[in-house]
This record gives structure tokens, C-alpha cells and sequence, in this order.
């Protein structure tokens, strides 16, 4: 990339698919950003083009005005204490994302536009898996996923039927990040919870094991992304 995406092509960008970098524009558009090696066209039919890792890169380097990601929202608590609580994620922008636990409004559970919403995104990761890790499987993690572990946490878990907790954090899941490299910590109202997490994270490709905070003796869990 000898220089910076033009402003038409920053749009195309930013409007990508958040989980899958499923692109939507012109085609002079798509080819010129395949050109700068910031999107790929995928060879089988219909031939929608994606973000590559550079792409992504491009996309998140300057956030949207009034927005950040949840791992930005949870970032900030003590080291070593994963029940240091972050602050809640900001309001709904407009684009899909995962709820982690204790945003303002989470809704009626199972209201069916957001079902949809998270099936979809769910299947889009899949895909993201089948296309981006080296052997094509989707039973684990995939790069996006390892550098998004927050959303991608949370994805697993609200679109395998969990409650995310709403803003006193005291009725379902919550996700936030630790100071640990890939390891993200799951909170919840009681063991039961938590050991339903555990599972769904374990089926989604997730290594996750039950801890107890020495401060506060509250139980959580402990995720990462599996390798193999």
C-alpha cells in the first residue's frame, strides 16, 4: 500500500461486515482496495470480496467518531485481577456487536431481530474460520478471533442461547479482558452459569477452566482461543 485508502474507499472500508470483513461497493472500488492488498476477492461464487488482515488493520486504526471497541471499554484493570471491573461498553452504535454484560440496554431476551442478528454473525465467523485458518477447519478460533477475544467471547456464548448480564452485572454472563495474553475472564451469577460457559466456549473451540479471585473469592472463568 503506497498510500492511504481515498476517502470513497475509507467508507467501503468502515462499512465492512464486523466479524466477517464482507465488503460491499463499486467494482473500480473493490478492485482498487484488492490492488492495495487490503481486501481479497474469494474464489468461489458469488465472489464477495473480504478484508484482509491489512484491511482489518486500516479499519480499525482510527475508530469511528464517539465509538470504541469493548476490549478498549474493558481495558484498564488492575494487574492480575480479572474481577476488576471495566466499565460497561458505550451505546449502540448502529453496527452488530456482541454483548459481553453490563451494556444499558440489552432487550427482551430472545427478541427475534437480535436472534437473527447473532445467528448471522455466528455463521459469518464460521466462515471467517473456514477461509482464514490453514487448514480450513472451523472448530477453533481464528486469527480475528485471537485479536478480538472480547467480542469474539462473547459471540460464542450469546449466540449459543446465553444471557448477557445487563447493567448491575448481577444476572448473567459478562466478558472482559485480563491482563493475561489471549485469555479473556467470564463472570457469572453462579457456578451453574459459569460451568454452562465453560462448555459452550470448550464447543466453540475455547480452552476455559474455573478460577477463584484471591481478593474477593468471587469464581470466574479463564478462556483462550485453542490452538490445535
Amino acid at each position: 500500500m503506497t498510500r492511504p485508502p481515498t476517502a470513497a474507499q475509507r467508507r467501503v472500508i468502515d462499512a465492512a461486515d464486523p466479524v466477517t470483513g464482507r465488503l460491499r461497493g463499486t467494482r473500480t472500488q473493490l478492485a482498487a482496495l484488492v490492488r492495495h492488498g487490503l481486501a481479497f476477492r474469494h474464489p468461489r461464487p458469488p465472489h464477495d470480496h473480504f478484508l484482509t488482515p491489512a484491511g482489518h488493520r486500516t479499519r480499525e486504526a482510527v475508530p469511528a467518531p464517539g465509538t470504541r471497541p469493548p476490549e478498549a471499554a474493558t481495558a484498564g484493570t488492575a494487574a492480575g485481577s480479572p474481577q476488576a471491573a471495566a466499565e460497561p461498553p458505550t451505546a449502540d452504535t448502529g453496527v452488530f456487536a456482541a454483548r459481553v454484560g453490563g451494556e444499558q440496554d440489552i432487550g427482551p431476551a430472545g427478541a427475534p431481530a437480535r436472534t437473527r442478528e447473532v445467528h448471522s454473525a455466528w455463521q459469518g465467523l464460521l466462515e471467517l474460520r473456514r477461509m482464514t485458518n490453514p487448514d480450513g477447519g472451523t472448530d477453533r478460533p481464528c486469527g480475528w478471533e485471537r485479536t478480538h477475544l472480547v467480542r469474539a467471547a462473547a459471540l460464542a456464548l450469546e449466540a449459543a442461547g446465553h444471557r448477557p448480564a445487563g447493567p448491575r452485572g448481577t444476572d448473567g454472563y459478562r466478558v472482559r479482558a485480563t491482563p493475561q495474553p489471549e485469555a479473556v475472564a467470564v463472570h457469572g451469577p453462579d457456578d451453574t452459569t459459569l460451568r454452562a460457559c465453560a462448555a459452550t466456549l470448550e464447543k466453540a473451540g475455547w480452552q476455559a477452566g474455573e478460577h477463584t479471585d484471591p481478593r474477593t473469592r468471587a469464581r470466574y472463568l479463564l478462556a483462550s482461543p485453542r490452538r490445535v
